[in-house]
């Protein structure tokens, strides 16, 4: 069975964090960096997206665009957040080589959560997270991003939270992503009632 854990979070203590980081630790030390919305987003993640499909071909079965940065109008790190489906995201063998191939590197392996793993791409500054496919997680984090782009005043107030604790120092930018949790899961629980309504 999959063990809870906060949406959109990922494992809060040092410990945790170590646990589940191949490599080492970055630390920040310091505020969290937000841009303004850029434009080039959109573009960069289109980018992204044929790099992923070229190197996995039909085992690539989605990549969205998701995060701040997929949401015209909100300030965000300028990083490109990338969900992956793969058939099976506990089959490293089947897409870590080819991904590592096309440039990016395994930095998160989390298999007691919907067996979650991430890369990091440079070029530019992106985070795929992996997921098997038709995984509860990927559903999630596309309702939050469809809210988020068609409801301005939950918009405004994730970009006013996220601005309120950016500005305070971290030791690891995962800290600063977990004190997003109470917000995240209010507008969450809004984005999922209305998908529910939906269906």
């Amino acid at each position: 069975m999959t063990a809870p854990r906060p949406p959109m979070s990922q494992a809060t203590s040092e410990a945790a964090l170590r646990a589940v980081t191949i490599g080492e630790l970055a630390v920040l030390g310091g505020p969290v960096t937000l841009a303004d919305y850029d434009p080039r987003w959109p573009v960069l993640f289109e980018r992204e997206s044929a790099r992923i499909r070229t190197a996995l071909g039909d085992r690539a079965r989605l990549v969205e665009h998701v995060g701040s940065t997929s949401v015209p109008g909100l300030a965000a790190k300028p990083i490109i957040d990338i969900v992956l489906a793969v058939p099976d995201s506990s089959d490293e063998a089947a897409y870590v080589p080819p991904m590592e191939a096309a440039g990016y590197v395994l930095r998160i392996r989390e298999p007691e959560w919907f067996e979650h793993r991430l890369f990091r791409g440079t070029d530019p500054a992106a985070n795929i997270h992996v997921f098997t496919e038709g995984a509860q997680e990927i559903r999630r984090m596309l309702a939050f991003r469809d809210w988020l782009r068609s409801h301005d005043d939950d918009r405004l107030l994730y970009e006013r939270t996220k601005r309120e604790l950016a500005a305070r120092d971290w030791k690891y930018v995962q800290h600063y992503a977990d004190a997003k949790s109470d917000v995240v899961a209010e507008i969450m629980a809004r984005a999922v009632a209305d998908v529910t309504d939906e269906g």
